[in-house]
């Protein structure tokens, strides 16, 4: 590379190995020139010969000069049809950039959406195979129980003839069971008027209570609203045992209610939140400039809302890589799916998912189902254990049964042997109450055998 002024030539273009090769020649040539000229021993002629060389030579350089003016005039234009080149380039790059850039963003849209539907069949097909295996579970404990039972019936009409006594003591059992249920119905007739008189006090009570907007106008009062519906539509929705009400993390934050899922999510965070003034502001709106306010309002809200939970609730190894904000209102909830998208997908990407009352349910129908998938496969090798102890008991009972039956067979024919006998007994003891001694006597005296006399 040589660069003359602000001009760069390289040295692999072969208009620039030319110049520098007839640069090269004008050089020797003068070189020899000079030689020429030193050498006293020189002809006139040869001197002629030499100016007309060095007339020659000049022509030459002149002829190389405009040639190196013309290259350089070339390497000007490419040098310029290369920027043009380039800007263009460039321009074709950020189109090209462009159009990546949306074709990216609608296949994100696509895979959200399509995960969404995924998610949502997924979640389908869970509920249909806890249901095929609750009722197949369903199915084969009915059999179970109409084997039992045909089995008990069979062992009941076995042993019925044969326990009288038996029969007896369930008798007095029952009488005793009845009583303690008469007890206990009375005890449960009190409880209910003891309901009746607090039914009766909260009604009083009732005319007292603040009106909804009185108690919606306040953000505490608001929040405990919130927190009411929440614990309501979760104690109605899940066990008891499988949530925890204020639940305190390791990190200081009490949630609302902490659901727990076992492994994988783990425990899952729901916290309430009521963003009913950008709501109302929104709603009251009757200017273009009124809503654009009322709906930066209730932007903000909402965002601050899902940051909090985003950062309090969400934490790695302890609680789920997700959380859920409860709005306690169906209303805020359209409107932020109909009209604020945008925030929706500020959740998604927070992991944090906005859900309603109807949502709520819905979701926790389907932690349910992921609980008591749980605690069956949990609770599935102790009813294999508590079906086969039941079976050997009732093989015991039909072996004690056996037993017991061979045992009254042997009494009963005990008890007949006996009669027999006393049947027995009494003709002998009848026919030695009619027996004459007197014709005994004289019917026997010539058969007498007269004893020898010893003396």
């Amino acid at each position: 590379m040589i660069q003359i002024g602000d001009t760069s030539y390289s040295l692999q273009d072969p208009v620039v190995v030319i110049v520098l090769a007839a640069g090269f020649v004008l050089l020797l040539m003068l070189v020899l020139l000079i030689t020429s000229l030193r050498r006293a021993g020189q002809t006139a002629q040869t001197a002629e010969m030499l100016a007309h060389a060095l007339g020659d030579m000049s022509t030459r350089v002149e002829h190389l000069a405009n040639g190196q003016g013309q290259l350089e005039g070339s390497l000007n234009s490419v040098a310029h049809q290369q920027t043009q080149s380039a800007t263009q380039m460039t321009v074709l790059m950020e189109q090209r950039l462009g159009e990546v850039q949306l074709r990216l963003h609608e296949d994100l849209a696509k895979v959200q959406r399509n995960t969404g539907e995924n998610l949502a069949h997924m979640q389908q097909s869970l509920a249909d195979n806890m249901a095929a295996q609750q009722l197949k579970l369903s199915e084969t404990l009915g059999q179970n129980q109409v084997r039992l039972q045909e089995n008990m019936a069979d062992l009941q009409m076995k042993t019925a003839r044969n326990l009288t006594d038996l029969q007896e003591k369930m008798n007095v059992a029952l009488s005793g069971s009845a009583k303690n249920t008469a007890t206990s119905l009375s005890a449960l007739q009190e409880r209910l008027q003891t309901i009746d008189k607090a039914q009766e006090n909260i009604t009083k009570l009732s005319g007292d209570v603040l009106t909804l907007q009185d108690i919606l106008s306040n953000k505490q009062t608001r929040g405990a609203f919130g927190e009411i519906q929440l614990t309501d539509i979760v104690s109605k929705a899940l066990p008891k045992d499988s949530y925890t009400l204020q639940a305190t993390l390791s990190n200081g934050k009490r949630a609302d209610c902490l659901i727990h899922l076992p492994n994988p999510p783990g425990p899952i965070v729901v916290d309430a939140k009521f963003p009913l003034e950008g709501y109302e502001a929104l709603r009251n709106s009757t200017t273009d400039a009124q809503v654009v306010e009322a709906a930066r309002q209730l932007k903000t809200a909402v965002r601050k809302h899902i940051k909090d939970i985003s950062e309090k609730y969400i934490l790695d190894g302890e609680t789920a890589d997700g959380a859920l904000m409860f709005l306690p209102s169906e209303a805020i909830y359209a409107e932020l799916h109909a009209n604020f998208p945008d925030l929706v997908r500020e959740g998604f990407a927070a992991r944090v998912w906005i859900v309603s009352p109807t949502t709520c349910m819905a979701t926790l129908n389907t932690m349910r189902a992921i609980l008591k998938d749980a605690r069956m496969r949990e609770q599935a090798g102790a009813i294999r254990k508590e079906l086969s102890m039941l079976s050997q008991d009732v093989e015991r009972l039909g072996t004690r049964v056996g037993n017991l039956d061979r045992h009254f067979g042997q009494a009963a024919k005990d008890i007949e042997e006996i009669k027999i006998s006393s049947d027995k007994a009494g003709k002998r003891a009848r026919r030695l109450d009619n027996f004459d001694f007197e014709e005994l006597a004289q019917d026997g005296a010539g058969n007498v055998v007269a004893l020898p006399d010893k003396s």
